[in-house]
């Protein structure tokens, strides 16, 4: 731990300004490391090393913003209802009423002996998939699996059944037994979608929540382990038009997008899926913005990361990047992220948020 407190602390010192010498806060480290087997982040460093984290993120895209993440400190919370009840204000803090705000809130590290608290949810807000007697499953059939698990915990699910019914959070302190709490109503900003020509579009009567809160991916600082750092962006109009609304294994609407538009399904070669992905994630983008909550568009978040490459590079630094996930799955080609190579993730980058 101390070489990797040294290793972090120093870059931490490099690219701020702290009162205090490196020198100085070394010694206290290594002092609290051999005495306690830990030591304790000030504000100032769990925030750079937080920002750093999502700077160091190859997966995303948005990375742009890193020095603009807001930290919720809420290092002292351990208890499951106490977790829950901060996460419930993690949302309600980063939505805004639409005007998304990129923040992280940050719990209880492991310390020796005593683990932090675990969020078991992918993400905050996911969406019950329930499976019926004919086999199918209503709602989001990759959360299937999931959802049976909180029922056997004791979640009673909703009658009727829904296919947008948000699933509860599974908190645990360490490896003790996890516990389930319900997130509030108003705490769940969502969106109706509608389509910009078809009005018909209405009448499936979807919709998708505003806050995409990533819970289950711990955040290390400095050999320190931060296991439940729930963080959040805002959303991609591709994530939910082109992924999560799509996929087969999701809610699979590409085959009724394409029947209500009265297309040729009759053969690959019409690119008839092509054509209903397009429409919806036209809907999905019209409808945030007619209602007002943040969202990003393929083009222009595609162009504002180059800008966020050139800025690393001539700070010196290097920006990692996994081209499977920068590239939007709809009209790759035309974004210039496609047309070029990143330099290969270290898995050993550090502060991470690192993969389950």
């Amino acid at each position: 731990m101390v070489e990797a407190a040294t290793t972090f602390l120093a870059q931490f010192h490099d690219e701020t300004t702290p009162a205090q010498t490196l020198e100085g806060r070394l010694d206290e480290v290594r002092r609290e490391i051999e005495d306690t087997g830990t030591y304790v982040h000030t504000t100032d460093e769990l925030t750079f090393g937080a920002r750093v984290a999502w700077r160091n993120a190859a997966r995303c895209i948005g990375r742009l913003y890193w020095n603009s993440l807001r930290v919720r400190d809420r290092r002292t919370v351990t208890e499951p209802a106490e977790v829950a009840a901060e996460c419930v204000a993690h949302l309600r803090d980063a939505g805004r009423d639409g005007r998304i705000r990129s923040t992280l809130t940050v719990f209880a590290p492991d310390r020796p002996g005593d683990p932090g608290p675990r969020i078991h949810n992918e993400q905050l807000i996911r969406y019950a998939g329930h499976r019926t007697a004919s086999g199918q499953v209503r709602g989001d059939g990759r959360y299937a699996d999931f959802t049976d698990r909180v029922v056997a915990m004791g979640w009673q699910r909703p009658d009727p059944l829904g296919r947008f019914d948000v699933l509860p959070l599974v908190v645990s302190r360490g490896d003790a037994e996890p516990e389930l709490h319900e997130i509030p109503a108003d705490a769940v900003l969502e969106v109706p979608l509608h389509h910009p020509d078809h009005a018909w579009f209405a009448d499936l009567r979807l919709r998708w929540h505003a806050v995409p809160a990533i819970s289950n991916m711990p955040l290390e600082v400095g050999g320190i382990t931060y296991p439940a750092a729930p963080f959040n962006g805002w959303y991609l109009g591709t994530e939910i038009g082109a992924r999560n609304l799509v996929d087969a294994d999701r809610y699979d609407l590409l085959p009724a997008i394409a029947d209500r538009l009265g297309l040729d399904t009759s053969s690959e070669r019409t690119l008839w899926r092509d054509r209903a992905m397009v429409e919806m994630v036209r809907a999905v983008q019209h409808s945030f913005d007619s209602a007002g909550v943040t969202m990003a568009d393929h083009h222009t978040e595609s162009q504002r990361f180059l800008t966020h490459v050139a800025r690393e590079e001539n700070a010196g630094r290097k920006c990692p990047a996994d081209w499977s996930w920068i590239v939007p799955p709809v009209s790759g080609g035309l974004t210039p992220v496609y047309h070029r190579y990143y330099d290969e993730p270290d898995p050993a980058t550090r502060p991470a948020y690192l993969t389950p």
